[in-house]
């Protein structure tokens, strides 16, 4: 992609305000596009960006604040999601709030951006306009795909936003607008409130060389997925992490075995279970 393969195209950056979503907020504007920043905290956001405040769990703020967005750059083309916070603990420590804020920012958070953006352009191509410029592009992590000690409220967030990230991917395919979704890594504010996990938190400019821990690393792959190249990719989950790019293929069929229309007893089911799939057994064992 040339420096300006996104001239004239407009987007909108939730949590764009620090970290992985400033990243990708400036990649975006480098390569040509004009870019809105939501966030709650937007007193430091450059001057280069339309600086729109919104909390993403408040629908009628996003709401207001995507109409906002449309006015001042002109349209609206690419919505990237990544706003997000942790509150970590344990299960058995975690408390209802620990939940609520956590699943309100990632799941809600995700929900109230994409329903306005699709909503506007789902009247656009209505009219007859063509809205296959359309993109959005959510955040989950690897935690929310394999699980992680403590973190039971973020990784079922991160888990429904993949799971969104296909539903939504399905329902906008025939307007060609395509949704997918980033699973990056960074030693942003969010990964250095993590309790032991040694890290400290860094903005985007302040890595001057190489170093896995940065969080702009995931950016190029969020402006491809935003790119007239990726047209054609859609309910796809992507991580990237320092310089690895990994297709997650999620949730598949594995093992099965059919009973032959008849109903399964409990009590039979152990040898099965073991041997045919789990795989704990030879297939011998079957007694």
């Amino acid at each position: 992609m040339s420096d300006d393969a996104f001239a004239g195209l407009r987007g909108l950056v939730t949590g764009g305000a620090s970290g992985i979503g400033l990243a990708t907020a400036t990649l975006l504007a480098e390569r040509g596009a004009g870019v809105a920043v939501l966030d709650r905290e937007i007193d430091a956001v450059p001057s280069r960006f339309v600086a729109v405040r919104a909390d993403v769990t408040d629908d009628e703020a996003v709401r207001a604040a995507v109409a906002e967005a449309v006015d001042r750059l002109g349209g609206l083309d690419i919505l990237v999601n990544n706003a997000g916070i942790s509150r970590d603990a344990t299960i058995w420590k975690m408390t209802e709030a620990d939940w609520d804020s956590v699943i309100a920012v990632h799941l809600k958070g995700t929900f109230a951006p994409t329903h306005h953006a699709v909503k506007h352009w789902k009247k656009l191509f209505d009219a007859g306009e063509d809205v296959s410029s359309g993109r959005v592009i959510n955040t989950t992590s690897g935690a929310g795909l394999v699980g992680n000690f403590g973190q039971a409220n973020y990784t079922a967030a991160k888990a429904g936003i993949a799971a969104f990230t296909q539903t939504v991917s399905l329902e906008t395919f025939k307007m060609g607008v395509t949704v997918n979704c980033i699973g990056p890594a960074g030693a942003t504010r969010m990964a250095a409130s993590i309790p032991g996990a040694g890290i400290v938190a860094k903005e985007p400019d302040e890595f001057t060389e190489w170093d896995r821990m940065d969080p702009s690393l995931g950016s190029p792959v969020v402006a491809w997925l935003a790119s007239d190249k990726a047209g054609h990719v859609t309910g796809q989950i992507i991580r990237v992490v320092a310089d690895e790019i990994v297709l997650m293929n999620g949730w598949s069929n594995g093992n099965s075995v059919s009973q032959g229309e008849k109903r399964w007893e409990a009590d039979k089911l152990t040898a099965i279970m073991n041997t045919d799939i789990f795989k704990t057994r030879t297939p011998g064992l079957r007694y």
